[in-house]
């Protein structure tokens, strides 16, 4: 009985390290930088970032297509966690709306107090763009660029 454990954990143990070295080889990457025979040597150059991301599910909304990544949007306004700060959001959003037709404006309560954002941008010099275009319409006084999760509509 002993005997029979003993190849049992052992046959166990080799089904995991294949299964893993077969997942770790499973990479789309390393499967188009294996050379094959009679073809070329295709060499990829990437960020371990990016590296890390591929093979990994996206938490993707299958109702609107869309998904949430880290990102940055613009602070219009921050307020206190009364329905005076939640009116005075909204305010700022239907500004926000009035000079950027087609921008995506938020306002809605961010523990602990009500804000207005407005764009979803990957990178912090988009966000800052969209920044300097609010600030020169001189209608918000407060503007600022926060980090968070955004919305990537596919």
């Amino acid at each position: 009985m002993r005997t029979y454990l003993i190849y049992s954990w052992l046959l166990l143990t080799l089904m995991f390290v294949n299964f893993a070295q077969a997942q770790e080889n499973n990479s789309i990457v390393k499967r188009i930088e294996t050379p094959l025979p009679g073809e070329g040597k295709v060499t990829i150059y990437q960020d371990p970032q990016v590296a890390a991301l591929i093979g990994n599910k996206l938490d993707v909304d299958k109702q609107d297509n869309t998904f949430k990544v880290l990102g940055y949007r613009v602070q219009l306004y921050a307020g206190k966690n009364s329905s005076k700060s939640r009116n005075e959001a909204y305010e700022m959003a239907e500004k926000a709306k009035a000079f950027f037709p087609d921008l995506k404006v938020y306002a809605h309560f961010k523990t602990p107090r009500w804000v207005c954002e407005v764009g979803d941008y990957r990178t912090i010099e988009e966000a800052d763009a969209m920044m300097r275009k609010l600030q020169r319409t001189g209608g918000f006084e407060e503007v600022s660029i926060m980090k968070g999760q955004i919305v990537i509509y596919l």
